[in-house]
């Protein structure tokens, strides 16, 4: 690569991709430079001055979707690579651009098309004696359609942890050891320690991962009656954030009895949602028994805390297998569809003829197709054709 004046700036490699075999599905030349701002910058200026443009904001992504080298949810993915901040979540976006929801949405996306063919074939080719689906087979087609995209819908819980991490709260009675824990997990100190009672006045958070999920620990002020102005905004912002969070360490000292405090911080933590009930100062004399399950920890020994974090990724939620939706977009779309698919039942409970079915069913169809990409009129007349001896 040479300036104006034949001047060389950097030996670089040039690889062309012949279509369909490159990223877009088109003719493609990589070039390939050494990674100076100012080199990289320059060769950019040669190619603008040589006749190119530079590339809108998704644009090669979307070549590739419209040229059918991905689906949508592919194209999706890629953009979730990127945006990537664990290995874990990188892996997952490279089984989505692998195709790994599409491939689970697919064939789900087929039995529905099945029936809509079958029905569209009934309406129009009913003076040529093709027999209507009953009730009792459109029933038999709808089920399965509409349990695969609950199912799906379902892994969402798990996905939507996966793309935006956890928000894990730690809350507890001051003294119980929750900020020395806090520091413990996160395997560095940055919550201030003291013994002295309502040390941590404000809400403190740090990130840090663990099974490959982003984890955003907050250390919260300990909870009891404030003794000052500042204490109570304190013990009201942990309220807050116990609210707010994926799931609560409900901290408590082994080393004393169970208090009020403690039972009641229990009680808040089942009726808002997921938490795990954590025993600290393990390696003192015991004196607390809780009447459930904990996980107990030293925060000064580290006893435990190994324990600790393999349940919290479980708490929060359930593993899922390859295939599950990490889209809040994608969510609301299968929502929609099986809302369609439950219309479409009850239609066809009622005997409502089948071309008032095929709205219901269109309507399921179309969130799959945000989803995946469009299907066209020709799809559904090939399907048909191929299906019923007609014409002949």
């Amino acid at each position: 690569m040479v300036d104006p004046g034949a001047h060389v700036i950097d030996e670089v490699v040039a690889t062309f991709f012949a279509a369909p075999r490159s990223y877009t599905a088109e003719d493609l030349v990589e070039i390939s430079c050494h990674g100076s701002p100012v080199v990289l910058r320059f060769a950019i200026e040669r190619a603008c001055a040589a006749g190119a443009r530079l590339a809108e904001p998704g644009e090669f992504s979307l070549r590739a979707f419209l040229n059918g080298r991905v689906d949508l949810a592919q194209a999706e993915a890629v953009r979730d690579l990127i945006d990537s901040t664990t290995l874990y979540q990188a892996r997952v976006a490279a089984q989505q651009v692998e195709g790994s929801v599409s491939r689970r949405i697919q064939p789900v996306k087929e039995q529905l098309l099945e029936l809509i063919a079958l029905l569209e074939a009934g309406i129009d080719f009913a003076e040529d004696d093709i027999s209507v689906a009953p009730t009792e087979e459109i029933l038999r087609r709808l089920d399965p359609v509409t349990h695969a995209l609950a199912q799906l819908i379902c892994t969402f819980d798990y996905g939507k942890l996966v793309h935006s991490g956890i928000t894990l709260a730690i809350v507890g009675r001051p003294n119980v050891g929750k900020s020395s824990l806090f520091n413990r997990l996160l395997e560095q100190d940055r919550a201030i320690v003291t013994e002295i009672p309502g040390t941590t006045r404000d809400v403190v958070s740090e990130v840090a991962a663990i099974d490959g999920i982003p984890i955003r620990f907050v250390d919260t002020a300990g909870i009891r009656t404030g003794q000052d102005l500042v204490e109570r905004l304190g013990i009201e912002r942990s309220y807050q954030a116990m609210a707010d969070a994926d799931l609560t360490l409900v901290v408590i000292d082994l080393s004393q009895p169970l208090q009020p405090g403690d039972l009641a911080l229990i009680d808040r933590a089942q009726r808002q949602g997921r938490y795990v009930l954590v025993g600290n100062k393990s390696d003192l004399p015991r004196a607390a028994e809780p009447a459930e399950e904990l996980v107990a920890v030293s925060a000064v020994t580290g006893q435990g805390i190994d324990r600790l974090r393999e349940k919290i990724v479980p708490a929060a939620a359930r593993d899922q297998e390859s295939g599950f939706i990490t889209s809040l977009r994608h969510e609301q779309l299968l929502r929609e569809s099986v809302e369609a698919l439950e219309q479409a039942r009850k239609a066809a409970q009622l005997g409502i003829p089948h071309e008032m079915l095929l709205l219901d069913l269109y309507a399921a169809l179309r969130p799959i197709d945000a989803i995946t990409g469009a299907t066209t009129a020709d799809d559904i007349l090939n399907r048909i054709f191929s299906t019923f001896c007609i014409g002949k």
